[in-house]
């Protein structure tokens, strides 16, 4: 399912705390997900967040924004309520947690669609975003993105669950999540799904760091990644927006090779290298999130 817009940064927002979601409006992150899980303890901070996100939509404040609130897990009892209160115009989807297999996101799907038809949207209108967080969900990831192709259109990485479930430990070097990292990107390309780093794994404040997770990410195929903390968007950002260099190659491939198709010559050549179709792609890739972020 295409994406027609940005995926650099998905920012979490705890949707019962009116002062974050009002600091969540004035930044730039491309997609909010308003947090009614993790960070909504206890239940009746959930019931508040729901309100929360109803009330701002409905007074404007979230005008422009995409919105992907972050439901309670399947077997929470919270999670019919979530929908029920949220599928509401100026919410794109959700972002569904703990996913284990296709068939709970198959599941959800029909929760979704059961929703469209009795308000009246459209069915498929509301999108999905699994969140990766066990070993038993990264061994069925084609599962999860193909289970509902019409709504699946990103996947992420929740590496915090993930090693607490492998048993493993919270390396600084990123030992025991770089597999699962690696398989998360690919399983997501493979089945035409967006794929999202997880969160930097330690200190927001150390933007060092940061910056080296970004290189890994971006080399490992990831379109954005999740965040925490606003300080983190700038980088975030910039590892994921094409550069002026890159937009502008970009142009003179996709110049040289028309050129080429044009003449009859049926070769281009920039700078001495050949482009081939799969670099025409990647150029094509370049101009079209360039006209995204133009467009923002």
């Amino acid at each position: 399912m295409n994406v027609n817009y940005l995926t650099r940064s998905l920012m979490f927002v705890p949707a019962h705390r009116e002062h974050l979601l009002d600091k969540a409006i004035g930044t730039d992150a491309d997609v909010l997900l308003l947090d009614l899980e993790d960070s909504c303890q206890p239940s009746e901070n959930k019931v508040k967040a729901r309100d929360n996100i109803v009330r701002y939509i409905n007074a404007g404040k979230f005008n422009g924004r995409i919105l992907f609130p972050r439901v309670n897990e399947r077997m929470s009892g919270e999670m019919l309520k979530d929908i029920s209160a949220l599928t509401v115009d100026g919410v794109k989807g959700f972002m569904y947690p703990k996913a284990t297999c296709g068939e709970d996101i198959y599941f959800f799907g029909k929760l979704l669609e059961t929703f469209e038809c009795e308000k009246g949207f459209p069915i498929g209108t509301f999108q999905i975003i699994p969140l990766i967080e066990t070993p038993g969900a990264l061994l069925k990831i084609t599962d999860i993105c193909t289970a509902c192709p019409n709504r699946v259109v990103a996947i992420a990485f929740g590496h915090l669950d993930y090693v607490t479930e492998l048993r493993g430990r919270h390396d600084k070097e990123g030992r025991s999540i770089s597999m699962a990292r690696a398989m998360i990107a690919a399983g997501a390309r493979a089945c035409g799904v967006v794929p999202i780093d997880t969160i930097h794994p330690f200190d927001v404040h150390d933007l060092v760091d940061l910056e080296k997770q970004l290189n890994i990410g971006k080399d490992l195929g990831y379109e954005g990644m999740l965040v925490l903390n606003p300080i983190e968007l700038p980088l975030v950002h910039k590892y994921y927006s094409p550069s002026e260099k890159e937009v502008s190659d970009a142009k003179r491939i996709l110049h040289l090779y028309q050129e080429a198709e044009k003449n009859g010559s049926g070769v281009a050549i920039m700078d001495g290298t050949y482009i081939g179709p799969p670099i025409v792609k990647q150029a094509e890739l370049v101009i079209e999130k360039q006209k995204l972020i133009d467009k923002k």
